[in-house]
């Protein structure tokens, strides 16, 4: 019943250029340093845009939007060049199922090259004309706006695509990408994503305004140090609380064919991790002034074990949820193999058969019999037809055969023969016209 709901092609013969395990611990630990940069680049992107706003009626928070700004294209580059190896990693492991979400997605997973392009070519134009803008705020707050819409919207085709790359049961009934956002999961993951980008933006700025070397006075002189660093480790404990919800949300949506307590033992352990990192962070916020930030390294490194843990319960999900299919790629490919066999077999024997016959009919059974049979039309006309045009023209025939072309619209072109020697036109000729 299950092999009767979806499509199961065979898989390819290739050997993994690498062990599995270590592809596997390859995708996930380069995922995860890519989705880190992404996150970054996301959650400047839009604190940007909301401190420039802001910054209309006071114009300290458009100064802090410019020194955010300086981040995003420097992680921007490191999100793209570190995405490589996911993306290689992903392709060979689950060739497949990936190439299958893509095809089915159509025209949005291949407009995702140039749309990126555009994006980024949209960041420099703000990051580079903040001063010659600075007098036309609405044009300069309007390219960012088209950016952030942009980033906003690349995620979803990124999720339609990994998520259903999961359900290949689900594959005919897809009618294009916005067809693939109502399968389950699509939505709780992509607001998931948008909270882990403000939580990890969050820390990276309360780090960035934390530095020694940075210069308040010169750069925001209206802001402490103190009120920045509260400013955005409130953020980050506030977009990882909301997690709480979305990430549950994400793990109740999930089909429970990929379910087992592996997932959920892993996804446990991760959230007493990213609990103890609230905590830290909850007594950092609301203690003495000057001890903000003495446990920050704790804070990154319990948050940094809690997305470790989590990327791996991606990946537990993704093996289990595709486990039945590749069960039964496995066997259609088995099929498929033996198939092959049988016909190599054969072949081999209509080979060993064929040496035995004369050569022009040997030749006649190679390359003719597909097509032609001596009395009867089959998909040319028959072998008596080609007699009584070529009775008296043998050089024509063999012309005919090496280059043929289109005599009668009722037949279809024939196919030349152009590898084959004078002395095998010869023979085939001459077995061709002994009929």
């Amino acid at each position: 019943m299950f092999a009767q709901l979806q499509l199961v092609p065979k898989d390819i013969p290739l050997p993994l250029p690498l062990p599995e395990g270590v592809l596997i611990t390859l995708l996930v630990f380069s995922f995860l340093l890519h989705i880190l940069f992404v996150n970054l680049m996301v959650g400047g992107s839009v604190l940007t845009l909301w401190f420039e706003v802001k910054g209309l009626k006071n114009k300290k928070y458009d100064a802090l939007a410019y020194q955010i700004a300086q981040t995003i294209t420097v992680n921007k580059s490191l999100a793209v060049v570190l995405g490589v190896a996911p993306l290689l990693s992903i392709n060979v492991l689950y060739t497949i199922y990936f190439y299958s979400a893509n095809a089915l997605t159509g025209k949005y997973w291949i407009m995702l090259v140039p749309l990126v392009a555009f994006v980024f070519l949209l960041l420099y134009a703000h990051k580079y004309n903040w001063k010659i803008l600075a007098n036309n705020k609405p044009l300069h707050i309007s390219i960012l706006v088209l950016a952030v819409a942009c980033f906003l919207f690349i995620p979803f085709v990124f999720l339609a695509n990994i998520n259903l790359m999961l359900f290949p049961e689900k594959w005919s009934e897809v009618k294009g990408f916005f067809s693939s956002l109502a399968l389950p999961n699509v939505l709780p993951r992509y607001f998931h994503f948008l909270m882990a980008s403000m939580a990890i933006t969050g820390l990276f700025l309360f780090y960035y305004f934390s530095r020694k070397g940075f210069e308040f006075k010169e750069s925001l002189g209206e802001f402490t140090k103190y009120d920045l660093q509260k400013k955005f480790y409130s953020l980050a404990f506030g977009a990882t609380t909301s997690q709480f919800l979305f990430g549950s949300l994400v793990f109740l949506t999930l089909p429970s064919k990929g379910v087992d307590w592996n997932l959920f033992w892993v996804i446990l352990l991760g959230v007493c991790f990213g609990i103890a990192a609230m905590i830290l962070m909850w007594f950092e916020i609301t203690g003495p002034q000057e001890k903000i930030g003495r446990h920050f390294v704790r804070v990154v490194s319990l948050i940094t074990i809690t997305v470790v843990f989590m990327g791996t319960g991606r990946h537990i999900y993704r093996a289990n949820a595709l486990e039945p299919h590749q069960r039964l790629m496995a066997q259609r490919s088995a099929q498929h193999a033996e198939m092959v066999q049988q016909a190599t077999w054969e072949a081999q024997q209509g080979m060993s058969a064929q040496a035995d016959l004369p050569p022009g009919e040997a030749l006649f059974k190679q390359y003719c019999t597909v097509c032609h049979k001596i009395t009867e039309r089959l998909v040319g006309p028959p072998v008596i037809e080609m007699i009584e045009v070529y009775a008296n023209d043998f050089s024509g025939f063999k012309k005919w055969v090496r280059t043929p072309g289109r005599k009668r619209m009722d037949y279809p072109a024939m196919t030349g023969f152009p590898q084959m020697t004078d002395q095998e036109l010869s023979d085939l000729g001459d077995y061709i016209f002994e009929q």
